[in-house]
């Protein structure tokens, strides 16, 4: 009885010092543009679908190292898994001195340009606040179809919005559509884009020496997004010189996210956390 009552006492008192989010209304004068949406679905559970307002999620760590994350959760372009793919990563970066952040971003809705203009604006945002949080290199991360706009954000940007480096999580990333993820693909460009179109939003062909490093991890049983779109983007860094690193593990499907039942969580975590103490020298 008394280690019951203990261990409620531990779960509670963990509980009411868990850190709460900052909670930013990326556009607070208005989007520039607009999705078409004019009901949001499930708007306040951790799996909101048809997003037409976007919001960022700042978790500032304590003893910041001047390192930040930026997360964009995937859900193909529909919806978005905010805790396994969002909010529950923030106790482990916070605890290697990293701000972090999920953005919940504004879905397409067949706009394409409406969920990296929210990334752009979230990293300005971010930036805005580098002297209190102590950013000074901000990446940019993402899982599935959020990895497409992750790697959207690293492959098209300005002197302003430019990432220091990328995170991707089984990402979508081709929007061709023999092995893209077809949902995604129509969701952001609609059932029959143009083909100027899907080359651009096809981000293994839009690598340069200027796209920042990346850290890849997916699973060679991927039946949602094949492996193939980790290792072309893959292949087009190395051969634009950008430092990346690519981890495929045998087994595992898609949309593990921080989940324990991932069998190589602990490698990929490990992993990741070398990485970032790396870049960060």
């Amino acid at each position: 009885m008394k280690t019951m009552l203990l261990m409620s006492l531990l779960i509670l008192s963990g509980a009411m010092f868990a850190q709460r989010p900052i909670e930013i209304n990326v556009w607070p004068n208005g989007a520039p543009n607009d999705n078409g949406i004019k009901e949001e679905k499930d708007g306040s559970t951790d799996h909101p679908s048809y997003t037409n307002k976007a919001i960022l999620y700042v978790y500032p760590a304590q003893k910041g190292n001047g390192q930040a994350v930026l997360a964009c959760p995937g859900g193909g372009y529909t919806h978005l898994a905010m805790a396994h793919e969002g909010k529950d990563m923030a106790d482990w970066f916070n605890a290697q001195g990293i701000t972090y952040a999920v953005l919940r971003y504004r879905m397409p809705n067949g706009h394409n340009e409406v969920p990296l203009s929210d990334v752009h604006e979230a990293i300005r945002i971010l930036r805005r606040h580098g002297d209190e949080w102590n950013i000074k290199t901000l990446g940019v991360m993402g899982s599935s179809a959020g990895g497409h706009l992750a790697s959207t954000a690293a492959t098209h940007f300005d002197t302003e919005t430019r990432p220091d480096f990328q995170i991707l999580f089984y990402p979508v990333i081709t929007m061709d559509p023999s092995y893209t993820h077809m949902g995604s693909h129509d969701n952001l460009l609609g059932k029959n884009p143009a083909k100027e179109l899907e080359k651009k939003y096809s981000n293994e062909l839009q690598v340069t020496p200027q796209t920042p490093p990346a850290f890849i991890i997916h699973s060679s049983d991927d039946g949602a997004v094949p492996v193939a779109n980790s290792v072309n983007y893959y292949m087009a860094l190395v051969k634009n010189g950008v430092p990346a690193s690519l981890h495929t593990y045998p087994i595992g499907g898609h949309g593990w996210g921080f989940r324990d039942s991932f069998t190589y969580k602990r490698q990929w975590t490990g992993e990741l956390e070398k990485w970032l103490r790396e870049i960060n020298k």
